[in-house]
């Protein structure tokens, strides 16, 4: 794997004022630790945000440069924190490596190939979009590729399907899956049976009443008998 550039300097002030004054001169904190004795640094945000971009789906192998060392340190890019509003990058974890030393890290997958099952209409659904894997920093890979092109409806890529290159070690499960081929949804058109049809509704019977004349002289013929 090539190593990417970045550079960093020292930093002897901590706490969330020394931080403040850090972001208003264009830099970040950050700690390099892994070595002897954990590094606080000040890094540019705009060359830490260039290499993230840049990461095609693998962790990043950085060639450190800070000042009073004589070489350049190995390390990796462990963690990020941004400000939940403006998302703008607040402090970076680095850990410093051993080139001869096997490193646990995170690995994008990416499916290859179109599935048997998605051209008879079935739907590709990633389960599992990155692995943990076990190798010498040198050795990461870009990414760890799933092969899906004899995948029918209904069938599952697991942990053991995948193929890792020489070297690397995944940690997964091997019964984890991984990538599937689900049926496609069917909308189901339910009609009616014609027994249950809605039968006219019939007209309201109302009790005749006479005409108000004729109640009228009804009532006058009671009273005369």
């Amino acid at each position: 794997m090539e190593l990417r550039e970045l550079t960093a300097r020292r930093r002897d002030g901590a706490g969330k004022g020394f931080a403040r004054r850090l972001r208003r001169e264009g830099l970040v904190p950050g700690i390099i630790y892994g070595g002897t004795a954990p590094v606080p640094v000040a890094l540019d945000p705009r060359n830490v945000m260039r290499l993230v971009r840049d990461q095609t789906g693998s962790v990043a192998l950085l060639s450190i440069t800070l000042d009073g060392d004589p070489t350049p340190r190995a390390a990796i890019i462990r963690d990020l924190q941004y400000d939940p509003v403006s998302e703008a990058l607040l402090h970076v974890d680095l850990q410093e490596v051993s080139m001869d030393r096997a490193i646990i890290v995170t690995v994008a997958i990416h499916p290859v190939g179109e599935a048997a099952g998605v051209k008879e209409g079935g739907i590709l659904q990633m389960i599992l979009r990155e692995v943990q894997v076990s190798c010498l920093p040198g050795q990461i890979p870009q990414r760890i590729d799933a092969d899906v092109s004899a995948l029918m409806i209904g069938e599952v890529v697991t942990i053991a399907n995948l193929v890792a290159p020489e070297g690397v070690r995944i940690l997964n499960d091997s019964g984890q899956a991984v990538v599937t081929v689900s049926a496609p949804m069917v909308e189901e058109e339910v009609a009616a049976p014609a027994a249950e049809a809605a039968a006219p509704a019939e007209p309201e019977v109302l009790t005749e009443r006479k005409p108000k004349a004729e109640e009228s002289k009804e009532s006058d013929k009671k009273e005369k008998k």
